[in-house]
C-alpha cells in the first residue's frame, strides 16, 4: 500500500513538472492534456485520473506556492518588527515566489477566486490565514485588541487584491506590483492605528464581513 502511494505521488509530481515545462514552452492555452500525457510517458487515462483538467494542475501548483510562501515568510516575522514591516515582507515574498509563473496569472485568478470549497481550497485558506495570524502576532506594538482577531482576514483580503493586480500587471518584472506593495504596507499600518476611531472600525467591520467565514 505504501509503495503504491509513493508511486502515485511520484506520478503526480511527474505530471505536474511536465505540465509546467510545457506551459512555459507552449503557453497555457497551447498545452493540451494529451501533450502532457505524451511528454510524461503516462497514459492519457492515468493523466486524467490524477488531474481532471489543466485548471486542476494549476490548482495544485497554486496550493504548492501558498505553502512555499508560508515557509519562506515565517522566518522573516521576528518579534520586534512593526506591522508595516511584517506586511511588506510577506507581500514582497509572495510576489517573489509567484514571479516565475506570471504567464499563468489569469489561470491562478480562476483558482483563487473560484469559490471552491474542496479540500485543496480549504488547505490553501488555512495556510494563508496561519501566516497572516503570525504577521499580526509578531508585530510590535500589537494591533488594537478590537481588531486583532479579524485583522488576519483583512490582510488576506489585501493579499488577494495585490495578487489580482499582479496577475494582470504588464510592467517589466511586475514593477508596478512591487510599488503597490510598498505603498500598501504603510497604508494598512495607518488604517490599523485609525481603527480605534468608531467610524473607521465600522468600515473595517463591513469589509471584513465580506470574507469572514459563515458560522
Amino acid at each position: 500500500m505504501t509503495q503504491q502511494t509513493a508511486k502515485g505521488a511520484e506520478t503526480r509530481r511527474l505530471l505536474l513538472n511536465t505540465a509546467l515545462r510545457l506551459f512555459a514552452k507552449e503557453g497555457f492555452a497551447g498545452t493540451t492534456m494529451r501533450a502532457i500525457a505524451r511528454e510524461s510517458g503516462v497514459s492519457l487515462g492515468n493523466t486524467y485520473y490524477y488531474f481532471e483538467s489543466k485548471d486542476a494542475i494549476v490548482h495544485e501548483l497554486f496550493r504548492n506556492l501558498v505553502e512555499q510562501h508560508r515557509s519562506a515568510s515565517w522566518p522573516l516575522l521576528v518579534p520586534g518588527n512593526n506591522l508595516e514591516t511584517n506586511v511588506r515582507l510577506s507581500l514582497e515574498k509572495s510576489l517573489e515566489i509567484l514571479s516565475p509563473f506570471h504567464e499563468f496569472g489569469p489561470a491562478f485568478i480562476r483558482t483563487a477566486f473560484s469559490g471552491a470549497q474542496d479540500e485543496l481550497a480549504e488547505t490553501r485558506r488555512a495556510l494563508e490565514l496561519e501566516l497572516w495570524r503570525q504577521v499580526v502576532a509578531t508585530a510590535r506594538p500589537l494591533p488594537p485588541l478590537a481588531i486583532r482577531q479579524d485583522l488576519p482576514q483583512l490582510l488576506r483580503l489585501v493579499q488577494r487584491g495585490v495578487f489580482l493586480f499582479w496577475a494582470y500587471d504588464s510592467s517589466v518584472d511586475a514593477k508596478r506590483s512591487r510599488r503597490l506593495v510598498k505603498n500598501v504596507a504603510p497604508a494598512i499600518a495607518r488604517l490599523v492605528v485609525l481603527s480605534r476611531m468608531p467610524v473607521v472600525r465600522s468600515i473595517l467591520d463591513d469589509v471584513i464581513s465580506l470574507v469572514r467565514p459563515a458560522t
